[in-house]
């Protein structure tokens, strides 16, 4: 079993105490995990436990220590963006970050092909560590979709959300139909939606994991996010 981390903006002990229980094979954070430490520190006590996998959020390039933690730490080569993987026998697609006007916002034509473009276009002052400006180590660029399309997959992941979601994005149907996935799973809203009346229109199951919230690899909910949690109480309240 594959379990699927909604954003966490640094909370980890719910990843340990589920990892510590349920034991799935493999686990995948959907984005803006902004570990404190340096994400093997993070899960120390549960990396005997699970095969770990992430993509990237829009927030995990805020800091130096946000990125460093991240794309820095132990687990860096397990980052889904830009590439499938095989992840406890199941293909699985990621695409990290963000859209950003000033690189691409779909269905608008691209500004920046790629982020060598972009570096070195963007001004000497402008880069971090002689590159790519740091927040735009997050913004999703053509090269990195497209590079995607062309290839096969059971599950797509992706920080950005597919149209079903009010904030989403016709590109990332387009591309989960391109890789002809079955499952779609995504972060970065922070909420739970029920996208079920979209699945036949979508051409794949598409799944919203909310903040510190877990579903399985049937879109299945393990803990809700805690914000689910919050408008549950409100609509039982309502109900009273």
């Amino acid at each position: 079993m594959i379990y699927f981390f909604g954003d966490t903006h640094g909370h980890f002990r719910h990843v340990q105490e589920i990892v510590s229980r349920d034991r799935p094979e493999a686990i995948v954070f959907l984005g803006d995990l902004q570990a404190q430490r340096p994400l093997e520190v993070e899960l120390e006590a549960i990396m005997g436990m699970t095969d770990v996998w992430f993509i990237h959020g829009n927030h995990d390039t805020d800091s130096d220590a946000d990125y460093d933690h991240l794309f820095g730490s132990a687990l860096a080569d397990r980052n889904l963006h830009g590439r499938v993987a095989l992840v406890n026998g199941v293909r699985i697609a990621g695409l990290g970050g963000v859209f950003r006007g000033q690189v691409w916002t779909p269905p608008v034509d691209w500004l920046y092909e790629s982020s060598e473009e972009f570096s070195a276009r963007c001004g000497k002052g402008n880069r971090w560590r002689d590159g790519l400006p740091r927040k735009h180590r997050s913004s999703i660029f053509p090269e990195d979709y497209f590079g995607l399309v062309s290839q096969r997959a059971d599950i797509l992941v992706t920080h950005e959300a597919p149209s079903a979601h009010p904030h989403g994005f016709e590109a990332i149907d387009e591309l989960a139909r391109s890789l002809r996935v079955s499952k779609a799973f995504h972060g970065h809203h922070h909420d739970c939606l029920d996208y079920s009346r979209d699945h036949a229109r979508l051409g794949f199951a598409a799944f919203g994991v909310g903040f510190c919230g877990v579903a399985d690899m049937n879109g299945s909910c393990i803990q809700p996010g805690k914000f689910d949690q919050a408008r549950a109480r409100r609509l039982r309240q309502g109900s009273a």
